[in-house]
């Protein structure tokens, strides 16, 4: 309480009105005075007391503002400290969003895929070798000593950064003791974990605040853990388990002292120590390692000059990193690895390693004079099962068959005639072959020969590139680049340029492949893969499931390819079995390409140069004609197995035996490109490459078995493949042209 002027006892009084009533309590000059007002005086100086009071309280608050006056430099200390701690705040805000803990939890790099062919021959092999991490719990006790004592001998005494440990390790360095380094376990662990290898102060500063945040949110063992799980021990291994795996053949759980002291010294500098070319330097920096555990008191003098270990290497160095197809096929290997990130992955592709060893072969062998080939081969449900792309993986990785954009030249035909026959024209109409000026632009035919008219078929058959042109102005640009879209074409197709129709727009070799693959299994689009997909669920098919062609286009379209093989430009690419496919030559024959399919395989040949210069001579009926010729000849030999058993097809009753709508001129499809044609005296079997006339009976119109009618066509087909297998061998025997 503040001191009063006087007691208030004293002045307090019983105060007395006089007759006139009482006074106001305040005095003028003027005022007659017949007395002082004793209460308003006592009221004043209450007041007054009040208020020193207050004062003399609030100077012993720091938080009110009379407290700091008079001491400014206290005051200003304050502040600062106030905004370092305010700063502090913001940056753990800020690493809390920027470098999350679980990432700790994360392999640094993705785990080692192991890519094989379909018949699990390995082609390949990429990617770190990482495995699953390591428990303090189960492993000796000298494995995580070893660490520490050569790494961060104060581990478990400090809160990630070590004064005394950077202190040391730079008078060590100084003097020529046995060099250290100044970073913790924990520091290492947020540089390796969350930062960049960069040296700065910035990122030094990072790492510091970093290591701050795992001690607060990780006990002292799940630091160690996360720090054995993730460092680099050379050689492309990442952790202690596929470390201890990779040099000595065996777990951590059963590692020896000296192994895991030889480990422990890797982690300093993992190329340079690389005990499997650099044993000598291994084994001194092992040593070294020892030599700190027996100073810690981990192990006894006589323990630390143990033998040293003999490495069991488990090196996989038989298989290439890469390959054009292994390249291909590697993005979509990891996503097969998402769930489980640290084991070592084998992956299964759709790669024929016997079709990869044609494809290599024959374009090896083509006569190419310093130009470049890709070679792309699938089934008709995109599975790919050889790739080339290029003539040497080693001198240029670049995949001609994936990356380069090139015009199709006149393969791009085939959406132009497709799209027709989708709105209606026939194989055997009739379109004028005669020189025609669009705007500005005058195509010309390759062969020079015009016509007053010529037919879609014949048109297709010599690629006369008027009738091309004129069709898709007939048809509408917009008619072709849908059928182009519908067959998988993602590319930029250039609408309104009449150009168009002779493949001007540039593609890739894989999809413009993938697009025939569409024609060839009447499912489209097919989306290449290297990796099987699983089969569609009902409500996919429903939903998202493939188009198909009628019956008429698609057979239509069939016929017209066959032709351009048969006697048209890609007489070259003739095989002993129906065939389909078409020839492609850009300006300047710039581009050559062959795109066609038989026997169950869509393949497509490119023929170029890198910088963009012209061929001379070669056509897409010259070289690319006769590697798919080759290709597909030597590949079929592969396909004379037996056929697969007859299944069943949808119009065949399984009680009667009978075909249920086999009235005469009924073509029933028995699959595998087989199928029945009725006619009132029996039926004729259509398999690729031969026919067999097949009487009433075995039909089982008569009540026969369906069983008998398996077993000739059976029969048939192993007939016909013999037939095809002699008269292929004698094609082959003949020199190529």
């Amino acid at each position: 309480m503040g001191i009063p002027f006087f007691n208030s006892s004293r002045r307090k009084r019983d105060s007395e009105s006089d007759g006139a009533g009482g006074h106001s309590g305040y005095f003028a000059l003027h005022d007659r005075f017949e007395g002082p007002d004793y209460d308003e005086w006592d009221a004043r100086l209450d007041a007054v007391d009040r208020h020193l009071d207050r004062d003399q309280r609030a100077r012993q608050r720091w938080w009110h503002r009379s407290y700091w006056r008079g001491r400014g430099k206290l005051w200003w200390t304050v502040r600062v400290v106030a905004a370092m701690l305010a700063l502090f705040i913001m940056l753990v805000g800020w690493l809390a969003m920027t470098a999350p803990l679980s990432k700790s939890l994360q392999p640094i790099v993705p785990p080692q895929i192991t890519l094989t062919a379909a018949d699990g021959t390995p082609i390949a092999r990429n990617g770190a070798i990482t495995d699953s991490p390591v428990r303090i719990a189960t492993l000796p006790a000298y494995v995580p000593e070893a660490f520490i004592a050569i790494e961060d001998r104060r581990f478990y005494h400090h809160w990630g950064i070590d004064p005394r440990g950077i202190a040391r390790a730079a008078f060590s360095n100084a003097t020529g003791g046995m060099e250290q380094g100044g970073s913790t376990i924990t520091q290492q662990l947020a540089k390796f974990t969350f930062l960049t290898p960069e040296r700065s102060l910035t990122r030094k500063g990072r790492e510091m605040l970093i290591a701050f945040w795992l001690e607060a949110w990780l006990t002292k063992n799940q630091i160690l853990e996360r720090y054995l799980s993730n460092a680099y021990f050379g050689d492309n291994v990442y952790g202690l388990r596929a470390a201890s795996e990779h040099y000595f053949s065996r777990p951590p759980e059963r590692l020896t002292r000296t192994q895991a002291a030889m480990l422990a010294g890797l982690v300093q500098a993992p190329s340079r120590l690389n005990p499997a070319r650099h044993y000598g330097r291994a084994a001194a920096r092992m040593r070294l390692v020892l030599k700190a555990m027996a100073e810690q008191g981990y192990i006894t003098k006589v323990q630390s000059r143990a033998p040293d270990p003999k490495l069991d290497l488990h090196e996989q160095r038989d298989l290439p990193s890469g390959s054009y197809f292994a390249d291909w096929a590697m993005p979509q290997a990891r996503s097969q690895t998402e769930g489980n990130p640290y084991t070592r992955q084998t992956i299964t592709t759709t790669l024929d390693s016997r079709l990869q060893s044609i494809a290599r072969d024959v374009t090896r062998s083509a006569p190419l004079k310093g130009a470049q080939v890709a070679l792309v081969a699938m089934r008709p449900n995109g599975d790919v099962v050889a790739m080339i792309g290029g003539t040497d993986y080693d001198k240029t990785p670049y995949n001609r068959a994936v990356q380069a954009m090139r015009q199709p030249g006149s393969t791009f035909k085939l959406f132009v005639y497709l799209a027709a026959l989708r709105n209606g024209w026939s194989p055997d109409d009739t379109i004028s072959n005669e020189p025609i000026t669009t705007g500005s632009y005058q195509p010309k035919n390759a062969d020079g020969h015009y016509s007053k008219s010529i037919t879609l078929k014949q048109a297709l058959t010599v690629s006369s590139n008027v009738a091309a042109v004129r069709l898709m102005g007939k048809v509408g640009d917009d008619a072709v680049i849908r059928t182009a879209r519908d067959l998988g074409i993602t590319t930029p197709l250039a609408k309104g340029d009449p150009s168009l129709a002779l493949g001007t727009s540039t593609m890739n070799l894989l999809e413009l492949t993938a697009a025939y693959a569409g024609v060839a299994g009447n499912q489209f689009p097919v989306h290449p893969h290297a990796i099987s997909q699983p089969e569609k669920g009902f409500w996919q098919r429903m939903w998202n499931g493939p188009k198909s062609l009628s019956t008429r286009t698609h057979d239509e379209m069939q016929e017209m390819l066959r032709n351009v093989v048969n006697s048209g430009t890609g007489r070259a690419a003739t095989l002993p079995i129906a065939n389909y496919g078409k020839t492609g030559t850009t300006q300047d024959n710039r581009d050559a390409l062959f795109v066609g399919y038989a026997g169950g395989l869509v393949v497509g040949v490119w023929v170029g140069r890198d910088d963009n210069t012209p061929l001379g001579r070669v056509s897409g009926g010259t070289i690319p004609a006769r590697i798919w010729h080759n290709f597909m000849m030597r590949a079929l030999r592969l396909q004379r197995a037996a056929p697969p058993p007859l299944e069943l097809p949808d119009n065949v009753d399984p009680d009667l035996g009978t075909p249920s709508d086999a009235e005469s001129g009924h073509v029933i499809d028995l699959g595998d490109r087989t199928h029945v044609r009725v006619d009132d005296n029996g039926a004729t079997l259509n398999l690729p490459g031969g026919e067999i006339r097949l009487d009433r009976d075995t039909l089982g119109v008569d009540g026969k078995n369906l069983k008998q009618l398996r077993d000739q066509i059976n029969s048939a087909r192993q007939k016909i493949e013999q037939q095809l297998q002699q008269r292929s061998g004698q094609t082959s025997d003949q020199p190529q042209n």
